[in-house]
């Protein structure tokens, strides 16, 4: 018993345990650390569409050149200057009217008439659209076959026989004759506009595709098309 009390009383007079030293604090952030976490965050990046036609220097004969369309993406932290908008061709525009004679009932092949309208106009552009606008109801505009007439010829048989006339035809609106309604129904069927492209000065058609002119009356009168040729 002496022992164990001696030994309690060696252990109750041990040296008292010394507290555990805490690490220094961490400097603090230098001026260079402090302007990098406080600077502001980047803006996302802007898309410049560029459309630049390829082969533009070239002095061969007109041919499809395709047209690139870049995506340039510049940053608000680390970009090159923004190119001047006079480095990108400028959109243009132009218009005008054509007035083709009467034309017997059928399909007309007009790419001529409509070449030589605007040949000084569309030799200005590089890359664009020629739009065609017909203003009547009765005729219509389509692309087709521009070598062997049998085409045209067939075609009006067609339509003749799809859209019926005469007095067993269900039409109410005959106010000009038995061709009246037929006439609006084939215009509807093919419509009253086209776009072609540009490229290179010139519409940029298939090797035998024409602009026809479909004529659905018995008794035509002129038609009137309106052409607006857009781009650079």
């Amino acid at each position: 018993n002496n022992r164990c009390a001696a030994g309690r009383h060696t252990l109750s007079r041990a040296t008292p345990r010394l507290p555990i030293p805490r690490p220094p604090p961490p400097p603090p952030p230098s001026p260079t650390m402090h302007a990098a976490a406080t600077a502001p965050a980047l803006a996302p990046p802007v898309l410049l569409p560029l459309c630049l036609p390829t082969g533009a220097g070239s002095s061969a004969r007109p041919r499809r050149a395709a047209v690139r369309c870049e995506l340039a993406a510049a940053s608000a932290s680390s970009a090159a200057p923004a190119a001047a908008p006079g480095s990108v061709a400028a959109p243009r525009w132009a218009q005008t009217t054509v007035v083709i004679p009467p034309q017997r009932r059928g399909c007309h092949i007009i790419t001529h008439k409509i070449m030589h309208a605007i040949r000084s106009d569309l030799s200005e552009f590089k890359c664009g659209l020629a739009h065609l606008f017909l203003h009547h109801t009765s005729a219509s505009l389509t692309l087709n076959e521009n070598y062997d007439p049998d085409v045209q010829t067939d075609t009006e048989t067609f339509l003749s026989r799809i859209v019926p006339e005469g007095p067993s035809a269900p039409w109410r609106h005959t106010i000009e004759g038995s061709d009246d309604m037929p006439a609006h129904i084939k215009s509807s069927m093919f419509g009253c506009a086209l776009t072609i492209p540009i490229t290179d000065g010139r519409l940029n058609m298939g090797t035998w595709q024409g602009i026809w002119l479909c004529e659905h009356r018995d008794y035509a009168t002129p038609r009137t098309i309106v052409i607006t040729l857009s781009g650079i």
